[in-house]
């Protein structure tokens, strides 16, 4: 995708995978891609006014969100930022990656299997029962549940779309561990994303903290 962003394709574009053979894992992660699982990027072409680009890792997370969510009797969850779980189970991630004004949306969703042997738990849509579960089907779903939330973050800005992920979040006072980049680690309580679109933490001493970037681990 970003190949195709470089010769001018036009926004709205998607392209699926039925395995990856190259996928990047976060933190040094092994990567893992078996078929049948949804793999899929998607192309967002900046224009004057839109708001500021990372933000769109919201408009990601609130579509995913929407598309797994009646599969998994209303567990879902928007992990900051960039995963959905079920019942703390990782089921989805989102990447975002730029080159220009170009805007590529990563987006993994484990359909009908799951990595096994990680440091965390991860599930499927199989495993929550949706056993009919197709990624092309998904995909198309996929497709129309981002064009809605891209347009709302054009027309409106930041607030419907944040307000929209804090109702399908972790809730307030969820503990979790942060560690940042730079290997400094965190611990406090999810307070709030600010109008950045920043993770605010809560700290022991009652002090806020704003996490930029890090890998979020619920406690």
């Amino acid at each position: 995708m970003l190949a195709l962003a470089d010769q001018g394709v036009a926004e709205g574009t998607w392209l699926r995978a039925g395995r990856q053979v190259g996928g990047r894992g976060r933190m040094g992660r092994t990567w893992e891609s078996p078929t049948g699982n949804l793999y899929c990027s998607t192309l967002v072409r900046l224009r004057p006014g839109d708001p500021p680009a990372h933000l769109l890792a919201l408009v990601a997370a609130n579509a995913v969100h929407a598309l797994v969510a009646p599969s998994c009797d209303g567990q879902a969850r928007i992990k900051w930022p960039n995963d959905v779980l079920v019942e703390g189970a990782k089921i989805a991630g989102i990447l975002l990656e730029r080159a220009g004004d170009a805007i590529v949306v990563g987006i993994g969703i484990n359909v009908v299997d799951h990595p096994a042997g990680l440091d965390r738990p991860v599930t499927s849509l199989a495993a929550q029962g949706a056993a009919d579960a197709e990624a092309g089907a998904l995909l198309e779903r996929l497709a129309q549940l981002f064009g809605h939330w891209l347009a709302v973050w054009r027309a409106q800005g930041l607030e419907p779309v944040r307000a929209h992920w804090l109702l399908n979040a972790h809730p307030t006072g969820t503990a979790m561990r942060v560690v940042q980049p730079d290997g400094e680690t965190i611990e406090g309580a999810f307070d709030t994303l600010d109008q950045q679109g920043m993770l605010i933490l809560r700290l022991a001493n009652g002090g806020t903290r704003a996490i930029h970037a890090g890998d979020i681990l619920l406690i």
